[in-house]
C-alpha cells in the first residue's frame, strides 16, 4: 500500500487517478481548491482519503497540505502533480496576464508542490514523482503555444529531476497525455483570450473549430489512463516517458522523424563549428 498526494483532484486525470489508486487498495491525498467536492465523491472509502484544500499559486496552501498528508499516513510514496490550466490562442494574440496565469498554475505551481514534498520523500529514500505533461509537451500544433511551452518547461525540469533524484532512491515520470475525454476543452476550462487576429484563421481559428467539435469526444479514456499511470507507478523500474493515447504515439513519431531529418541535414554544418 501507498499514499499518493494527488492535485487537481476535484475533476479529470486528478479525479480518475484518485479512483484508481484507492481501487488499488492505496491512501490517497486528494487535493483541490474545494476539498468538499472530492469528498462528495468519494464518500464511502472511508479513512483511505484525505481531502485537502490546495491552490498551486499559493504556497501556504501547499505546505498546510503536505504537513496534513505527513500528520496523517506519515509518507508521501507517490506525489502526481497534475493541476493545470489551458489556452488556446495564437501566440501573438496570448496578452501578457493570460501567459503569466497559464506558467503561475502549470510551471511554478508543479515546482513549488515539488519543493514542498520532495523533503518528505528524500528523508524517506523513496518514493515516485510522476508530472502530468501533454502530447504538446514534445510536439505541438497551432494555436497551443503558450500551453505548450508551459509544458516544455515541465518536461525540462522534470528530466533533470530524474537524474538528479535517482541517486536518492526517487523515481520521477513525465505522463504524456493526448486528447481524452475529459472537461479540458470544456469553454469554461480552456481560456482562449479575447481578442483574435484573422491571419490566423487557417491555422488557430481552424483549431478552435476543432477543439470545439472533438469536446466529449475526444479519442482517449481518462479512466483507463489513470489505471495505467498506477500500475507504472507499481513497476520496480518506471519510465521517465508515459506517453497515452494513439494521438500521441502519431505525433511523436512524426516529430521524431522531423528531428531527425534536421539532424541529419544539419549535421556537418554542426561539426564546422568545432575549435580545430
Amino acid at each position: 500500500m501507498s499514499v499518493w498526494f494527488v492535485t487537481g483532484s476535484s475533476r479529470g486525470f486528478g479525479l480518475e487517478i484518485t479512483r484508481a489508486a484507492l481501487a488499488a487498495g492505496h491512501q490517497v491525498v486528494a487535493t483541490a481548491r474545494k476539498p468538499d467536492t472530492v469528498r462528495e465523491q468519494f464518500s464511502d472509502v472511508g479513512d483511505k482519503l484525505l481531502a485537502v484544500a490546495l491552490d498551486v499559486t499559493d504556497p501556504q496552501s501547499i505546505a498546510a497540505a503536505v504537513d496534513a498528508a505527513v500528520e496523517r499516513f506519515g509518507r508521501i510514496d507517490v506525489l502526481v502533480n497534475n493541476a493545470g490550466t489551458g489556452l488556446l490562442a495564437a501566440v501573438e494574440e496570448s496578452d501578457d496576464a493570460a501567459v503569466r496565469a497559464a506558467f503561475e498554475t502549470n510551471v511554478f505551481g508543479p515546482l513549488a508542490v515539488q519543493r514542498a514534498a520532495l523533503p518528505v520523500l528524500r528523508r524517506q529514500r523513496s518514493g515516485h514523482v510522476i508530472n502530468i505533461s501533454s502530447i504538446v509537451g514534445f510536439a505541438t500544433a497551432p494555436g497551443w503555444g503558450i500551453y505548450a511551452s508551459t509544458k516544455f518547461a515541465v518536461e525540462g525540469f522534470t528530466e533533470t529531476l530524474h537524474t538528479e533524484l535517482a541517486p536518492l532512491g526517487i523515481h520521477v515520470t513525465l505522463v504524456e497525455p493526448g486528447f481524452f475525454r475529459t472537461d479540458f476543452l470544456d469553454p469554461a476550462n480552456l481560456h482562449t483570450g479575447p481578442d483574435t487576429i484573422d491571419d490566423y484563421a487557417p491555422t488557430v481559428g481552424a483549431m478552435r473549430t476543432a477543439a470545439a467539435s472533438l469536446h466529449h469526444a475526444q479519442p482517449g479514456d481518462p479512466a483507463k489512463a489513470a489505471r495505467a499511470i498506477v500500475e507504472m507507478a507499481g513497476t520496480a523500474e518506471p519510465p521517465l516517458r508515459l506517453p497515452l493515447g494513439a494521438d500521441t504515439l502519431q505525433a511523436f513519431d512524426a516529430k521524431l522523424d522531423t528531428f531527425r531529418k534536421d539532424m541529419d541535414a544539419a549535421r556537418h554544418i554542426a561539426l564546422s563549428t568545432d575549435h580545430e
